[in-house]
């Protein structure tokens, strides 16, 4: 079981002249950082397009990328966009800002995408792009064509209700009227593809593994849903009949309430669920492994009625389980490249379904410390030398606080425990864990690059149950790319055991 290092960095936070990170040159000079320092893994957060409040984990297409993404110096070599173009910047922020992003950079990929059809639309490569991603691309790109024409992504409420439902007349009217823009559309995610394929093989040749995310539930407000409302909780009308969510939990007292619409897994089962290998298959085409966030709502999931505004009044409702596991090893293998989200409300059924399938879960620091009453357990399974083997290894999530930010707010008597855990002073306490992390027994380790840099709270990816510009908007500096940072953390894991095997050394 080989022992691995990674850096937990999604794409948007990569600094770029365009509002929001992408896959060009800075991105693979992080890969060249990621190989300088033998850390071997990259994780990202999902790829999707987003839609309101930019959330990775509420895109409007789960099989589409992220437009955004699209560098726009390759497509200036590649001839379909003016060197003149390229002049048109962002205007400076230390965040990451999706509405400057979107005004800067979609009519420069409108553009490259009108020359590209003008000059390459009959290209072979293109026409068999479109013909093996019909099944999903054909969809998307009329939803975002109607989405643009109605300025709301809302179909379920604010669609006429021909498109609402998919009428047959409907939509042959809507494909008529909107040719141009799905072409458009198709394009750009014919851009993302071969562009995601180049990053891809740029990252396995120098060592380094993608590790993708797939958010267990699709956004109410998605092509997803709209194209197959009969997968989902969803009436002939086109109205949801339940939500998603989590109970009450350390997150929130009133649980949280999603929004998605939960699935049908009988309708699923029929075809032996084809939906979800094919959603698979989408995720490994641009990642080596997959993250399968809220793992247990395989198990079980939270079903909160129609109209309730929180998760409160919710109830457990048994998932496909087994089953649907069966199905992904049918298909990929007995070794599947999955990490379950094995966090929150976890039961003996969840673990059972986790280690029957030799699944490794996730262990998160943050979560070791919490005294029960007057006394700490030193068997918590977060503590480092509890760690399983077969574990991923976090200081935190996307979801939590920075490791310096979640110290800062400890009281003191925490801090006391966990410096005599760790052994050192408050100035050292972020490095000093990222070292325990390192050691532990679990055969993976990743890291937020923000704890790497030892960044405050100020950083936070996003906090849970809010909304607002803070969340999914930090941002790191070009010279954040080689910080010497990195060189500590291969230090501490070619003193641990986790120097990455290259491809000569095996030969």
């Amino acid at each position: 079981m080989e022992r691995k290092t990674g850096v937990l960095l999604h794409i948007t936070s990569l600094p770029s002249d365009y509002g929001v990170g992408d896959i060009g040159d800075n991105a693979y000079k992080f890969i060249d950082s990621l190989e300088k320092n033998n850390i071997s893994l990259w994780q990202i957060l999902p790829t999707g397009p987003t839609g309101f409040g930019d959330s990775p984990y509420s895109a409007r297409s789960t099989f589409a990328g992220n437009e955004l993404f699209i560098d726009l110096k390759k497509l200036y070599i590649d001839g379909y966009l003016d060197l003149e173009d390229l002049k048109n910047r962002a205007e400076e922020s230390e965040r990451v800002d999706y509405g400057e992003a979107r005004r800067v950079k979609m009519p420069l990929l409108r553009k490259a995408a009108e020359a590209f059809l003008k000059k390459n639309g009959r290209k072979k490569d293109y026409l068999s792009f479109k013909k093996e991603n019909a099944w999903w691309l054909e969809d998307y790109a009329l939803f975002q064509a109607l989405c643009d024409e109605h300025n709301d992504s809302r179909w379920y409420s604010q669609w006429p209700k021909g498109e609402k439902i998919r009428e047959e007349k409907a939509i042959a009217s809507a494909k008529r009227r909107n040719k141009s823009a799905t072409d458009i559309y198709m394009a750009m995610q014919y851009f993302f593809c071969s562009q995601w394929n180049e990053f891809k093989s740029y990252a396995n040749k120098h060592s380094v593994e993608l590790i993708g995310d797939i958010p267990i539930f699709v956004a109410s407000d998605s092509a997803d849903a709209w194209s197959h409302p009969e997968l989902l909780m969803i009436d002939s009308e086109g109205n949801q009949e339940a939500s998603s969510g989590v109970p009450p939990d350390a997150f929130s007292s009133t649980g949280q309430n999603w929004g998605n619409p939960l699935y049908r897994w009988k309708e699923h089962k029929k075809d032996g669920y084809s939906w979800w290998i094919r959603r698979i298959d989408k995720c490994l085409e641009l990642t080596d492994i997959i993250r399968i966030d809220h793992f247990r709502g395989l198990e079980a999931f939270w079903k909160i009625p129609k109209g309730e505004e929180t998760a409160v009044n919710g109830k457990w409702v048994k998932g496909p389980g087994q089953s649907f596991i069966s199905a992904i090893k049918k298909h990929l293998g007995e070794d599947l490249p999955i990490i379950a989200e094995d966090l929150g409300v976890i039961t003996p059924e969840v673990e059972k379904l986790r280690d029957d399938n030799n699944l490794p879960g996730m262990r998160i620091l943050h979560f070791a410390f919490g005294f029960d009453g007057d006394d700490y357990s030193t068997s918590n399974p977060y503590l480092p030398h509890n760690y399983t083997k077969n574990s991923v290894a976090y200081t935190g999530t996307h979801d939590n606080n920075t490791t310096l930010g979640w110290y800062s707010e400890l009281d003191d008597r925490m801090k006391d425990y966990i410096r005599r855990y760790f052994e050192c002073s408050d100035e050292k306490v972020v490095w000093a864990m990222l070292r325990s992390l390192i050691a532990s027994p679990a055969k993976w380790v990743v890291i937020p690059m923000q704890d790497i840099l030892s960044l405050g709270g100020e950083a936070r990816m996003n906090v849970p149950s809010t909304t607002g510009s803070s969340n999914w908007s930090w941002k790191m500096s070009k010279e954040d790319i080689s910080s010497p940072s990195l060189d500590g953390i291969r230090y501490y894991s070619e003193l641990y055991g986790r120097k990455p095997i290259r491809k000569e050394e095996e030969s």
